[in-house]
């Protein structure tokens, strides 16, 4: 276990399970992102952003390739019906999946100004979805298309469910990344990857208004990326090595590491105990004492 995980504090200990160790269930990505875990079919859907496609990942049957061309997705979640909902690089957009396979686009544009490149977005219970909008899929033409920006910051937006109505949350974040609310839905975490490279707390108010914005956590491995909460509110977050894990209370627990930089995780398996990563080039995968906020 040593050469796998690193225990901080003896809570982190509790989480581990003695007989499980990192599974590498594929290769051969170039930026693998956005893992989202479909728990009525058992299906892991990732991004690879560069190689401009989907993958799905099926316990005992592998790997095939979901959607080619897929717009260059970077983060996926699902929303409360069960569809997929997709940030996309190459046309700055954010689309839901309907159940018959066409696609849905949620947000392109605010007051009329394309969207930079939305990263990563979260649902909330009240079907509200929420996402990151830096710049990186303009930045070049790697996984994106290289555009300049028609917005005047990088923002944190949020779709009302009503109306589809777009607006502004966060405006004072260099580059905002990854994105997940605690299990109750009283705080919002918020990734800076940009200069900061650090993540931040909000409380939400009205479960519409964000307040405060203290610094939660400072990373200690290049940047933190995309990061779920599990249901005791502890947060498992990418970095360049492996995935910390923080306490409610920002203290840092423990580490996992891996040989790959960590672009993002999410619980999933039937019992949510199954913690996926995607880093780099590959998808890998460990059960852990804990338990992913229950999500459709």
């Amino acid at each position: 276990m040593q050469s796998d995980f690193e225990i901080i504090h003896p809570r982190f200990a509790s989480l581990l399970l003695g007989n499980c160790r990192i599974e590498k269930l594929h290769t051969g990505t170039r930026w693998a992102e956005g893992p989202c875990y479909f728990a009525d079919t058992g299906v892991l859907i990732w991004s690879d952003i560069p190689n401009n496609r989907m993958l799905r990942y099926i316990d005992g049957l592998g790997v095939d390739v979901f959607r080619q061309p897929s717009h260059c997705s970077n983060g996926n979640t699902r929303d409360r019906q069960g569809r997929l909902i997709t940030c996309e690089h190459e046309t700055r957009r954010v689309t839901r999946t309907e159940w018959d396979g066409s696609v849905t686009v949620l947000a392109d544009r605010y007051q009329g100004r394309r969207l930079n490149s939305p990263n990563d977005v979260v649902v909330k219970s009240d079907g509200s979805i929420w996402f990151t909008d830096p710049p990186y899929g303009i930045l070049s033409d790697y996984e994106g298309k290289k555009s300049a920006s028609e917005l005047d910051g990088n923002y944190v937006f949020r779709i009302d469910p009503a109306n589809l109505a777009l607006s502004i949350v966060l405006s004072d974040f260099d580059k905002p990344n990854g994105i997940a609310f605690s299990p109750d839905e009283s705080r919002l975490y918020v990734v800076d990857s940009g200069r900061p490279r650090h993540m931040r707390v909000f409380d939400v108010i009205d479960g519409v208004r964000l307040s405060g914005g203290r610094v939660f956590a400072d990373c200690d491995a290049g940047t933190f990326d995309g990061f779920r909460c599990d249901t005791e509110g502890n947060v498992w977050t990418s970095t360049k090595a492996g995935v910390n894990c923080y306490a409610p209370d920002g203290e840092l627990l423990g580490k996992i590491r891996l040989p790959e930089a960590v672009s993002n995780v999410t619980f999933g398996g039937p019992k949510r105990n199954r913690l996926f990563m995607t880093a780099t080039t590959s998808l890998y995968s460990l059960f852990v004492n804990a338990n992913g906020v229950q999500t459709p």
